[in-house]
This record gives C-alpha cells, sequence and structure tokens, in this order.
C-alpha cells in the first residue's frame, strides 16, 4: 500500500479522477423529466448548500478558527462542495434503485471532492500519506559514518570535487526505530525525516552544514519542499547542500506546546536545544562549527525557530523563518498561559524572541537571519516584520523578504524556502558569495 501514500493529491491523477466523476455523477442525478416537487427539493439543495458553504469559509476566517484566512479557492470547494452533497441526500428520494445508488455516489464522491479541493488550495500536504499524517519516506537503514574530523580548509564551493557517480537528487528517509532521535526530557515527538543531499550520498563525503526544520500548526515532519528547494540548488553547486532533519515542535498529540517546558507535554526546547544537536554530532555527518548550523521553521515552526535562534547562540548560528507566528502562542495567548503556566505570564512571555535577545546581548554578530512572508498574507506581514526588526537590532545580519502573491501556505513555501536557501548557500560557503 506504500504506492498510495504516495500518490499526489494535487494536481495528480486521483484528484482530477474524483473530480471527473464528480461532475459525471452529478450530471446524471440532474438528468431527469423535471416535476415541481423535484425543482423544489434541487433549489432548497443549492441555496442550502452554497449559502451553508459560503457561512462555514466566512466563519472560519474572521474566528481565526485555523489561524490564517483560508486560501481563496476554498470560497469555491465549500459551498461547490455542500451544495453536491445536499444534491445527492435529496436524491435519494428518487424511485429508480439505479438513481438512488448515483446519490449516494454523488454523496461520496463529492465529500472526496472536497476535501482533495481544500487541500489543494493549502497546498502543504501533496500526497495521500501526508493528508491522512502517515509518512511515505522509506526508513532509513544505515546511516553514513560520520568522518572522523573537520574535512574544508575553505568554503566547500572552491574544495568539493564531486565524484562522477554522485547521485543526482538527494534522498529523504524516516528516523525511526534505531535511528529514532532520543527525547530526553518527556516530550513525545513523531518521527523525524531525515535529508541527506547528493554530496552526502558519495564514498567519501564532505561535512556539510545543518539545518533543523520545523513545519506548521496543524502539521507533520514533511521534507517534501526543502528537499525540492535544496535539490535544485544542489544540482546547481556540485551537488552541495545542507543535511536536514525535519523535526516535529507538536508531538503525537498534535497540540501546539508554544516550544515550552511544560507538564503538559514535556520538554519540547530540550529536545530541539539538546537532543537533536547531541543526535547530530554524533551520527551525522554535519560540519561541528555551530556557525554552519541553521535553525528553521514555517508558521507555529517559525516561531520556535526564532525564539531558540536568541536563547541559544552558541547552537543555532542561524535562523529562518517561513512566515513565522510572531511569538509562540501568539494564537492562544491568554488561553495557553493559563492552561500551561497556571496563569503565570512571566514564564509565557519568557519563551518570546526579546527574552532569549536580552539574555545573550552581543552575541548574534555573524549569525544570518532571514524571514519571509507572503504579500497575500495580510496577516502575518506585521508580526513577521517586527521580528525581523528584533533581529536586526540584535545584530543579526537580516533580511525580510515580501513574496508578491504568495498566501500563508504552499505559496509562502514555495517562495519563502527557495529564496532564503539562496541567501543561506552563500553564508555558509555552498555558493560563491
Amino acid at each position: 500500500m506504500t504506492w498510495f501514500f504516495k500518490l499526489n493529491v494535487i494536481d495528480g491523477p486521483l484528484p482530477l479522477t474524483i473530480w471527473g466523476l464528480t461532475i459525471v455523477a452529478v450530471i446524471l442525478v440532474l438528468i431527469r423529466r423535471p416535476t415541481p416537487a423535484w425543482l423544489w427539493r434541487i433549489v432548497i439543495a443549492l441555496a442550502v448548500g452554497i449559502g451553508g458553504g459560503a457561512a462555514l469559509v466566512a466563519f472560519v476566517n474572521t474566528s481565526h478558527a485555523f489561524g490564517p484566512a483560508m486560501p481563496y479557492a476554498c470560497w469555491f470547494w465549500a459551498p461547490a462542495g455542500f451544495a453536491a452533497i445536499l444534491l445527492g441526500i435529496v436524491s435519494l428520494w428518487e424511485r429508480r434503485v439505479w438513481r438512488k445508488v448515483v446519490a449516494v455516489l454523488v454523496v461520496i464522491l463529492s465529500l472526496l471532492s472536497t476535501t482533495l479541493g481544500v487541500n489543494a488550495a493549502f497546498g502543504v500536504n501533496t500526497t495521500v500519506g501526508s493528508m491522512l499524517g502517515i509518512a511515505t519516506d522509506d526508513k532509513i537503514d544505515v546511516l553514513p559514518k560520520p568522518v572522523p574530523t573537520e574535512t574544508t580548509s575553505g568554503p566547500l564551493y572552491k574544495t568539493w570535487h564531486p565524484p562522477a557517480n554522485m547521485p543526482k537528487t538527494g534522498e529523504t528517509a524516516v528516523l525511526s526505530g534505531s535511528h529514532a532521535i532520543p527525547s530526553t526530557g518527556g516530550f513525545q515527538p513523531r518521527d523525524a525525516v531525515l535529508y541527506l543531499p547528493p554530496a552526502a550520498r558519495t564514498a567519501n563525503p564532505p561535512r556539510l552544514p545543518l539545518i533543523v526544520m520545523m513545519m506548521g500548526y496543524p502539521g507533520d515532519p514533511d521534507a517534501t519542499f526543502i528537499a525540492k528547494a535544496l535539490d535544485d540548488l544542489a544540482a546547481k553547486n556540485n551537488g552541495l547542500a545542507p543535511i536536514v532533519i525535519v523535526a516535529d515542535q507538536l508531538g503525537v498529540t498534535k497540540a501546539d506546546p508554544v516550544c515550552a517546558n511544560t507538564a503538559k507535554y514535556g520538554d519540547v526546547p530540550a529536545y530541539f536545544n539538546t537532543d537533536i544537536p547531541a543526535y547530530a554530532t554524533k551520527n551525522l555527518n554535519v560540519l561541528l562549527d555551530h556557525s554552519y548550523w541553521t535553525i528553521m521553521g514555517y508558521s507555529n515552526g517559525g516561531a520556535c525557530a526564532f525564539t531558540w535562534a536568541t536563547h541559544h547562540p552558541d547552537i543555532w548560528g542561524n535562523i529562518v523563518a517561513i512566515s513565522p507566528d510572531e511569538y509562540p502562542g501568539v494564537e492562544w495567548r491568554d488561553e495557553a498561559i493559563k492552561t500551561l503556566f497556571g496563569g503565570d505570564a512571566a514564564k509565557f512571555d519568557a519563551l518570546k524572541a526579546e527574552a532569549g535577545i536580552a539574555e545573550n546581548p552581543g552575541k548574534f554578530a555573524g549569525h544570518l537571519a532571514v524571514f519571509t512572508v507572503g504579500g497575500a498574507d495580510p496577516g502575518y506581514i506585521p508580526g513577521t516584520k517586527r521580528d525581523a526588526k528584533r533581529a536586526e537590532d540584535a545584530g543579526f545580519t537580516t533580511t525580510f523578504h515580501e513574496a508578491p502573491g504568495a498566501d500563508h501556505v504552499a505559496g509562502a513555501l514555495n517562495t519563502g524556502i527557495p529564496f532564503a536557501m539562496e541567501l543561506l548557500y552563500k553564508h555558509l560557503g555552498l555558493s560563491a558569495p
């Protein structure tokens, strides 16, 4: 069944087939001799479905139930889907058995079509497996052994010469079982995903920079977007790219632990700032100089990344934040203070980047900070700008980038990651400055 979970659900044959079958089934239930009673059922079903779907999208957007506003395409998928589902339901009163069967198919296919359509509008979950929270990357059998010492005597773009048989692309694999990253502070993460670039897959690989990345909330450790961006850059730079661990800051409950150490969720900071660095140092062929280490995150993960980059400048030499929350727990601040910190606002505020900057004055010189946000993501632009200003004032070498037309979901990832990686490549010596 692995092949099924790897099927593309954005623009591959599966969604196109489901959408096509749905249209055919809807047409079949509508092809009949009209009667006044039938017409009234159809009109009411369409009106209630379209109105209900539009009202649901409006409610989600105004209540911020899922954080940012839903993509514009949801204004089509929700009303159209609800209308088609109700059309199928009212058609169950047909006398002929075959029409009843088609009506049932309309309901089922419309549910699937709406789900696939809304998912495609967000664009973050690209496969059946990622939609269902099932990892589709192969589980790694053997980790490449780290070379004994640092091997670089200059920037890698000058010193690395790839062998003729170097793979064309990198590979991703789930770090599970004996290769799982142990969590020592009570936090229960889902399995991380490892990306090894082409240069790391050679017989005598160089030590490479490290990126630890987090996705958003709700979300899964998924290397799809960063692997594509790095494969594209590696193809232009002799197979060079950072080794990446896409790790889980949410945990098996898929809640929002606000990047904190709490009695309810365990010590998330210890997992990222102690356990993962120890694992990478021991098991991966990464550069040991932490100026080559980057903490990176998207949305919820971006808030964690900026927090930990400021609290642990000795570990994280650089930070990349893609459409980040301004600070951990910003979307449910009062409730988070109440439920996770027993009402102690000071403990909550200690998570913020300002607190880390205050604790580490003068320690960010030479640290790169890249903040990106979509131009069609108005709810996140002000907070991202403020974070970039905080980083700049603290001494980071800071870049803020607003991607024209990009939204908060796939658009943010598809524009923000390549932009940030171009800058990171030059900073890390993977490409010419």
